[in-house]
């Protein structure tokens, strides 16, 4: 009992260091051009640009992220963030247009 309740408290543990990994991510490397919406970047909170995007899932996100998109870089300038820091990113967004 007590090993299934410290797994499931470092879990949480965890996934909470994921979402702040994902906020470094965003404000370091997505937020200077998604914030303002430069060259079309979809802004964070915009449901109705984010929505055709949600319908297609994390997996079509994180591929379009990866290999970029019209003025966005490979990445979105993060050259070094691996698919997980990228997810944590993306979820800041899709958490955003909820």
């Amino acid at each position: 009992m007590k090993k299934t309740v410290a797994t499931l408290f470092a879990a949480v543990l965890m996934s909470g260091a994921a979402m702040a990994d994902g906020q470094a991510v965003y404000d370091k490397h997505c937020k200077a051009c998604h914030d303002i919406g430069l060259a079309g970047a979809p802004k964070p909170g915009d449901s109705a640009a984010w929505q055709s995007r949600m319908d297609k899932g994390m997996d079509a996100l994180l591929t379009t992220v990866k290999s970029g998109k019209g003025a966005m870089p490979p990445k979105g300038t993060c050259s070094g963030c691996d698919d997980v820091a990228l997810t944590d990113a993306i979820q800041i967004f899709l958490d955003q247009a909820k």
